[in-house]
């Protein structure tokens, strides 16, 4: 995928978000994070991107804290949140192709491509915690989305030393999307000391594999549905729904 691609995702998971809130009202609960109603959601990711669209904006080459946001609720909210989306969207389509800011991994090929990737994904997640919250059948993952945002997710938050997925001894397991091309699988080492090592291909033998469609994986890696098929050592994918929280 490319940059556009990130930003046209992020553009209609945005608006789907939105209507998805607006539908389901802020007061009411968020089943796929037990913790939120839908106003937290929305603050949440608000903020995020009211982030994001800071370090595109103004250039800033270091870390910034995330601002607070609003304490509105209801109609004002799902407002708040429309205009935080549109101008993270509006910002990152102006942005000349050599942006310079800061990023938190470098598996992008540039930071502009980082931000539309790492909000695509983050709205694309929390559009589908918007929908479990408003019921009913939840909108499509594209497969390429779904598969780009488990390689962001295996090869880009899981290498950071901050990731709490440990094994006492070595472990290697391997993540398929049985959809989305012979290049859609990653083998992930595992240790006690040093964070997943990802490798995207059918690396030596795995202790267990997670397999299934982009779209189920991908969510599944997110903690947001049942892993679709296990094989293997079981043990690592309760591993994983118990340690890899963003």
């Amino acid at each position: 995928m490319q940059t556009v691609d990130f930003l046209h995702a992020l553009d209609r998971e945005g608006r789907s978000l939105a209507a998805a809130a607006e539908q389901a009202g802020t007061d009411t609960k968020v089943p796929t994070c037990p913790e939120w109603q839908v106003r937290d959601l929305l603050r949440h990711i608000g903020a995020v991107h009211r982030w994001a669209t800071g370090f595109a904006a103004e250039g800033h080459t270091a870390h910034q804290p995330i601002g607070e946001a609003p304490d509105l609720t209801g109609a004002e909210l799902v407002a708040w949140y429309r205009d935080s989306h549109r101008l993270l969207v509006d910002t990152l389509s102006a942005a000349p192709a050599d942006l310079e800011c800061w990023t938190f991994f470098p598996l992008s090929r540039s930071p502009l491509e980082f931000w539309a990737r790492r909000q695509a994904h983050e709205t694309t997640v929390h559009r589908y915690d918007a929908e479990a919250a408003r019921g009913g059948a939840p909108s499509p993952i594209a497969t390429d989305l779904a598969a780009d945002g488990i390689d962001e997710l295996l090869r880009g938050f899981h290498a950071r030393s901050r990731s709490r997925v440990r094994t006492a001894e070595p472990k290697a397991l391997r993540v398929r999307a049985t959809d989305a091309g012979q290049d859609a699988v990653w083998t992930v080492r595992l240790g006690p000391d040093e964070p997943p090592v990802t490798s995207r291909q059918a690396d030596g033998d795995a202790d267990a594999e997670l397999c299934g469609p982009a779209d189920q994986l991908y969510l599944a890696l997110w903690n947001r549905a049942p892993v679709p098929e296990v094989s293997g050592d079981r043990s690592l994918a309760e591993l994983w729904q118990e340690t890899s929280g963003i």
